[in-house]
């Protein structure tokens, strides 16, 4: 299928051709007939594309402030690689468009095939042929209402919910600053609603056309006579609320609001503005009401809601992002809304480049709505694209699921290996040509399938979220490939058994990607405590930092919580230096009543071993980032060995330290022992049994902290 595109990296913006997207749980596929481009927004997007890495770093300090944060925890090195993973990336444009379901798998059966529905969100709703969109984020549309109508939907759900902060009543005046396309619509709305509205821009040309439809009054800022008209058409009171939809660097916007809203009126902030609020004289005496508008309105930013699909109570949350799409639409239905009056321009998918000169200035073209049309395309159903044609060899590869971390990590240790890449697959095409195209797969697909029904394929690397593993691995050794699988293996006992169960009916290696008994610091000490015949005490803190808990590594549904997805790497760990099986665990974890906390993120575990060994993790997400990550500590027959954020480390013995300059968390050697092991015809690195213990004690430690008692491991 065709897709607009830009590369982050060089800024180019470009149309190519991507494998579809994938369909899965809580989703519908669309087949888009119409995109609308965001000038406002998109613009800006396309600018940060196409600065230099320093323009880059300027307009994005957080993001600097997070690569200056990651080199005192990795290495320059690392933090380097991270970065041009980071750069080296391709860019989805579009959030707002207007299609036809070709499949659906929503889970409250809504959406059938043939249906006509609008789209929204950045990152699924994008200017391509076919789209996958989670189901909050899709409505239907009314007969009556177009396609290039319904394509302003997502821009529609921004204005009324700003409208909707605004709570004007009938009769109210209102004042609009910004009359760009969401202003266009804000005014419209506030005009169906009953108000008295009042226009202000910079552009005479958008001045006219809201008057054009309907608005009462509208003036350009730069007017001297501007607040004496408003005195006499707000007759000396000011505004009841003002509406800013403007995008400005200038505080300017913020200044005129707080000057011309009423005593006691609201000011409501919906577009990107600059905002330093003068106190006095306005704010302060006149008791403003500041408010900010979320974008489409309730359930964004919400994973749970936008990526779950799960809905908010209509008798509680009466207006969500998607409850504003479906009353967008009716309004448009009910000809309350001129859309067409707001189309400036359409182009073909394959013109695109032309519509973005106009948007970023290059062809001088007064604009404000512009379109994207997708005519029929027989090759849209593509779910693979052939990139190269390298010679196969005897370890064949395919990744499913190349994000930052399998591209840092994963798929550069698997190359230099020297086996051949053969299939990437990605949810989102454009992800999976572009890794395709940067490492030299021969082929880039949506579709996992493509993988598991491959003959050349032997060896698969399973790098998606963590719920999907335990499906992706037992299909993996059905179809008789070596399996690689990010941790966890399993998310509960059910999944955990049926991956034994397919394991075991087969002849193939099973591999988790436990790194850290690879680390050369991790074997160095081993080594040094090997054959002594003593128990071991060991002692892991892991000075995690706090994960909020909408991130969806702590979601139970999605990532399973930091017990399953992390705490496992050390108990796999522990059974490293151990050399023995756990049989016994207990876990208490702190009782706090501050609901960003997640309790057992910040806890202590007890872990015995057959052999007599003992296991102390202390895992914290409630410390400062100053302090290392990760402290290791193992006490057995006289000497003491300890790794320091597996960046040095040190053995202490006969009264002395000796220090050892071995640094790495074993990402690459973990990678390669497994392909050494399937080459050479060896047993997997870490054998099952211990997968399987390390995977069953995370289950333990929960069990133990829900009934308060020490768990057995049968």
């Amino acid at each position: 299928m065709k897709q607009v595109i830009q590369n982050f990296k060089t800024g180019d913006l470009y149309i190519d051709e991507v494998p579809k997207p994938a369909l899965s749980k809580a989703m519908v596929l669309v087949e888009n007939q119409y995109s609308l481009i965001s000038a406002g927004t998109e613009r800006g997007t396309v600018k940060v594309g196409k600065a230099s890495l320093i323009g880059k770093a300027k307009q994005r300090p957080d993001l600097v402030a997070q690569v200056l944060q990651n080199v005192r925890k990795e290495g320059l090195k690392a933090t380097i690689n991270k970065v041009k993973t980071k750069l080296d990336s391709l860019k989805a444009l579009g959030y707002s468009t207007a299609g036809v379901v070709k499949a659906s798998m929503d889970t409250n059966d809504v959406f059938k095939p043939g249906d006509r529905v609008a789209c929204a969100g950045q990152d699924y709703a994008s200017h391509a042929e076919i789209v996958s969109i989670p189901q909050n984020l899709v409505a239907k549309i009314p007969d009556n209402v177009s396609f290039e109508e319904a394509s302003f939907t997502t821009l529609g759900a921004i204005a009324l919910q700003g409208v909707r902060q605004a709570d004007p009543k009938l009769g109210d005046k209102v004042a609009v600053i910004g009359l760009g396309l969401l202003g266009q619509l804000t005014t419209q709305l506030l005009k169906a609603n009953g108000c008295k509205v009042f226009g202000i821009d910079l552009a005479a040309n958008l001045v006219k056309l809201a008057l054009d439809n309907n608005t009462d009054s509208a003036m350009l800022r730069t007017d001297d006579n501007l607040l004496t008209a408003i005195d006499n058409f707000t007759n000396g009171h000011g505004f009841d609320q003002v509406i800013i939809t403007a995008a400005a660097p200038s505080n300017d916007p913020i200044e005129l609001s707080a000057i011309i809203t009423r005593k006691k009126g609201k000011v409501i902030v919906v577009g990107a503005v600059k905002m330093d609020i003068p106190r006095d004289p306005d704010f302060y005496r006149k008791e403003l009401e500041l408010k900010m508008s979320t974008s489409y309105g309730p359930g964004r930013y919400d994973v749970s809601y936008e990526e779950e699909g799960i809905d908010y109570p209509y008798a509680y949350v009466r207006w969500t992002e998607q409850r504003n799409m479906e009353a967008f639409l009716e309004l448009i239905a009910q000809g309350k809304i001129n859309i067409k009056s707001l189309i400036t321009h359409t182009f073909n998918i394959d013109d695109a480049e032309k519509a973005y000169d106009i948007v970023l200035g290059k062809t001088q073209e007064p604009h404000i709505g512009i379109l994207i049309h997708y005519p029929e395309n027989d090759n849209k159903d593509n779910t693979k694209f052939k990139i190269t044609s390298n010679p196969i060899k005897d370890i064949n590869i395919g990744f499913i699921g190349a994000g930052s971390f399998a591209q840092s990590y994963l798929i550069p240790s698997a190359k230099s290996f020297g086996a051949s890449l053969d299939t990437v697959v990605t949810s989102k095409g454009i992800t999976s040509k572009n890794v395709a195209q940067k490492f030299g797969f021969n082929i880039s697909s949506a579709n996992a399938n493509d993988i598991f029904e491959s003959k050349a394929i032997n060896t698969v690397f399973i790098a998606t979220p963590h719920n999907s593993h335990a499906e992706y691995v037992i299909q993996a050794l059905k179809q008789n490939k070596h399996v690689f699988v990010e941790k966890p293996v399993a998310m509960n006992q059910e999944e955990l058994d049926s991956v034994k169960e397919a394991y075991q009916k087969g002849n193939n290696q099973l591999m988790v990607g436990f790194n850290r008994r690879f680390a050369p610091v991790s074997v160095a000490l081993k080594n040094e405590f090997a054959n002594n015949g003593e128990p071991k005490v060991v002692n892991i803190r892991v000075n995690a930092g706090f994960i909020p808990k909408d991130h969806w590594t702590q979601m139970d549904s999605l990532g399973g919580g930091r017990i399953i997805g992390e705490m496992c790497h050390f108990i796999d760990l522990m059974q490293f230096f151990t050399d023995a099986k756990p049989v016994k665990v207990y876990a208490e974890s702190i009782k706090s009543n501050n609901t960003k906390i997640k309790s057992d993120d910040n806890i202590a575990v007890i872990i015995s071993f057959d052999d007599g060994s003992v296991g102390n993790l202390t895992y914290l997400a409630n410390g400062d980032k100053s302090l290392p990550k990760e402290m290791i500590e193992i006490f057995s027959g006289g000497k003491i060995g300890r790794i320091h954020d597996f960046r040095t480390a040190s053995i202490h013995k006969d009264n002395k330290e000796h220090k050892l300059k071995l640094d790495g968390k074993g990402h690459k050697q973990e990678v390669i022992a497994f392909l050494e092991s399937i080459k050479e015809g060896k047993e997997t690195p870490i054998s099952f049994d211990s997968i399987y213990d390390t995977t069953l004690t995370t289950f333990k430690i929960i069990d133990s902290l829900q009934t308060g008692l020490p768990q057995h491991l049968e």
